[in-house]
């Protein structure tokens, strides 16, 4: 039972800091924020915007979510990508639930447990993952 007590107070501090990066999105309608953490240590952290070298623009004129931005767990992924990590074995905490099209990035990763602090309207991305066999976890924190 203590080791459960010890994973959930890990488990709230890292989506704590989730919530946190979150606020660095530009994004209007909807900031979300991730992180990497594998043998508890962060190894990438990601929240949803613009590619590198477009104007932090997330919505268009209509206010509907621009095309090309990323969501926050493909930005951590491809963070990982790009350095001499890897996501095999980690865990992402997220503070919104994955999408379909993040949904297979993070089962082709190699992460093993999605925790997250809100249930997207989409539940597919959640069922994807769930019959891959990641272990999904949800848990609301406030900061």
């Amino acid at each position: 039972m203590i080791a459960k007590e010890k994973q959930l107070r890990y488990d709230t501090a890292y989506m704590r800091m989730a919530l946190e990066w979150a606020k660095l999105s530009h994004c209007k309608r909807k900031q979300v924020g991730s992180l990497i953490v594998k043998d508890r240590m962060i190894i990438s952290d990601g929240y949803n915007g613009t590619p590198t070298g477009f104007e932090n623009n997330c919505e268009d004129e209509d206010n509907l979510t621009s095309w090309y931005v990323l969501h926050a767990e493909a930005n951590a992924i491809m963070k990982v990508a790009a350095s001499t990590q890897s996501c095999a074995g980690s865990t992402l905490y997220i503070t919104l639930s994955p999408c379909q099209q993040c949904s297979k990035l993070i089962h082709q990763a190699g992460i093993v447990r999605v925790v997250y602090g809100e249930t997207y309207k989409d539940t597919t991305g959640l069922e994807f993952l769930e019959k891959a066999g990641v272990k999904l976890d949800l848990l609301k924190v406030k900061l």
